[in-house]
């Protein structure tokens, strides 16, 4: 057994290792259009974490936030406050990241 907090397939039972359908998974298809982005970012992920990365959230939480904001403020026109309702964010928070992205 593997003294530290990561488990990994090596370290359980030999008749769960020869059940695959056992061990977690991503899903190999997504079950909806708007879900495709979930596959290369699972993949990053991984790759990332086999590369000893830490932080990730770090690291990717700023990205998809401005990717969203940018696109927010395209549909809206360049409407902030419309941009914010749209993103479940607040009149602060977007004057907030707008300035923290350096967008407009």
């Amino acid at each position: 057994m593997s003294s530290s907090q990561v488990i990994l397939p090596q370290d359980l039972p030999s008749d769960l290792q020869q059940n695959q359908q056992f061990l977690y998974s991503p899903k190999k298809k997504p079950a909806a259009n708007n879900e495709i982005w979930l596959d290369p970012l699972a993949n990053w992920t991984k790759t990332a974490l086999e590369n000893n990365k830490q932080n990730l959230l770090q690291e990717v939480l700023p990205q998809i936030e401005r990717t969203m904001l940018e696109c927010a403020l395209i549909h809206t026109k360049g409407h902030k406050q419309e941009a914010a309702r749209l993103l479940g964010w607040g009149r602060n928070t977007i004057t907030r990241k707008l300035k923290e992205f350096g967008i407009g």
